[in-house]
């Protein structure tokens, strides 16, 4: 789960700082350099999956068309800016399905709390297919984490224009695993009860059943 966060976020900090600080590149182009791992990562990714994926598109045509405009302005600025689209977009997305039938952070809570049980899994699918206060806890969990993107881009965009482009270079990094955090431990109030909830639902399914009686000898 870490891997992909490595990738986009550690790797062009890394990046920027040896064109910049190393090799004496200017900002706007040693960010634009920056720019350029997620986006060979998200083209090499839809070529070998033979699949284009929706936030992947986003997520390169923001990068091109940030480093185009940054090229054409000079301004570093909005090189910075521009992660602020992909993090509104998503946080927008997790945020409007937490009040609808589906909150889309629950596809990748499902594994985290099962952990690959069957009979989790079960449980899981029996709770989720109702309206009591599990999926009222599923929905918690998607607008935490909807939020909590949503700051991280209008911290970003505010940044982006208040403080000096350099600072914000790394401070932008920052921000975003401030913003993973906070949704981290603010989440852990829907996924404890989600928890104990599961276990309950496992315990009460054992309880109930029973040897099947073998069938009468003939």
């Amino acid at each position: 789960m870490l891997g992909p966060l490595a990738v986009d976020v550690a790797v062009p900090l890394a990046v920027y700082y040896l064109a910049h600080k190393a090799f004496g590149l200017d900002l706007v182009a040693s960010l634009a350099l920056s720019s350029v791992v997620p986006a060979v990562r998200t083209v090499v990714g839809a070529v070998r999956d033979r699949a284009v994926n929706g936030l992947a598109a986003l997520m390169l045509a923001v990068n091109a068309v940030g480093i185009a405009l940054s090229f054409v302005s000079g301004d570093p600025r909005l090189m910075i800016a521009k992660d602020s689209g992909i993090s509104s977009v998503i946080g927008l997305s997790i945020l409007v399905s937490a009040f609808g039938a589906r909150p889309l952070m629950s596809a990748g809570l499902k594994p985290f709390l099962t952990r690959g049980d069957a009979a989790r899994e079960a449980a899981w699918d029996r709770l989720s297919a109702g309206r009591g206060r599990f999926c009222g806890l599923e929905r918690r969990f998607s607008a935490v984490w909807g939020v909590a993107l949503l700051a991280e881009c209008v911290a970003r965009i505010v940044g982006a224009y208040t403080v000096p482009a350099e600072t914000m270079a790394w401070l932008g990094t920052v921000m975003l695993i401030a913003a993973l955090g906070v949704g981290a431990v603010a989440s852990g109030s829907a996924t404890e009860p989600m928890k104990e909830l599961l276990d309950a639902e496992v315990r009460a399914d054992c309880e109930g059943e029973r040897p099947v009686p073998a069938p009468a000898a003939a």
